[in-house]
């Protein structure tokens, strides 16, 4: 089983470990990897198990298993003093291995976005999709993918994008193994980070957009209320895709807080 990394270190740089959305890979990250290395920092992507260039095995799509293997890829690259973050499903991913992990080598994390305390309505939990409107997803994973793919990136961003922009984000998702497309989402479907995020115990921010359609604000509100010594950064400007919506500011911001 083989994680591929794509690693731009300038020299020396203070790593920043990358992890990518549903359902993309960490390309999604382009315009900071454009940017950040340049400035000194040593920029780490991995793409998720069955997804991007990663392998594709038939089971292991839950969040602890994902997090085991943001752990080899930690420890394989001797990753000292990290910057963990994480766009959604990675922001997911991101908080069950600072519970799972006890923060092994991070010390501080970035949440974008991030699909957490729970992406779906509970009884105790009236936030995010439903169960339904998630179990629909997987049914079109399973018919048609690219048209699902499509209706998605229709609601990603908030701002206006070229034609050529949406085949681009598109063709991420394409990338990705169907199956573990499908299996993802039950991940997303079903998982709880209530409980972990208690366990965070380094300095935490939290950027989110204020119309994010995928990820409510409210998401942000309650991880900030949730994880000490957190702070959250509003993108007034910015949907699901606020890496893309308010790149400048985004980039800055990340910058301002790793420090």
């Amino acid at each position: 089983m083989n994680i591929y990394v794509e690693d731009l270190d300038p020299g020396n740089g203070r790593p920043i470990l990358f992890l990518h959305g549903w359902p993309a890979n960490h390309k999604m990250f382009e315009y900071q990897f454009n940017q950040l290395p340049a400035m000194g920092y040593r920029c780490i992507g991995i793409d998720h198990r069955g997804f991007g260039k990663s392998d594709r095995p038939w089971m292991g799509y839950t969040y602890d298993r994902m997090a085991d293997d943001v752990r080899v890829v930690i420890d394989k690259l001797q990753l000292e003093d990290v910057i963990l973050a994480g766009h959604s499903m990675g922001g997911a991913i991101a908080i069950r291995y600072m519970a799972r992990h006890a923060g092994h080598k991070v010390s501080k994390l970035a949440l974008f976005g991030a699909a957490a305390p729970v992406f779906t309505q509970r009884p105790d939990y009236p936030y995010g999709i439903t169960k339904d409107e998630v179990n629909k997803l997987i049914e079109d994973t399973y018919s048609n993918r690219p048209q699902m793919l499509e209706g998605f990136g229709d609601i990603f961003f908030a701002r206006y994008l070229t034609e050529s922009f949406k085949d681009w984000f598109q063709g991420l998702g394409l990338e990705a193994s169907s199956h573990a497309t499908a299996m993802a989402l039950v991940s997303l479907r079903d998982e709880d980070l209530r409980q972990d995020l208690t366990k965070i115990n380094v300095p935490t921010a939290i950027f989110h957009g204020k119309h994010d359609k995928v990820c409510p604000f409210v998401f942000s509100e309650l991880m900030h209320m949730g994880i000490k010594n957190s702070e959250l950064i509003p993108f007034y400007y910015s949907g699901h895709g606020l890496f893309y919506c308010e790149m400048k500011k985004f980039n800055r911001e990340l910058v301002r807080f790793i420090g």
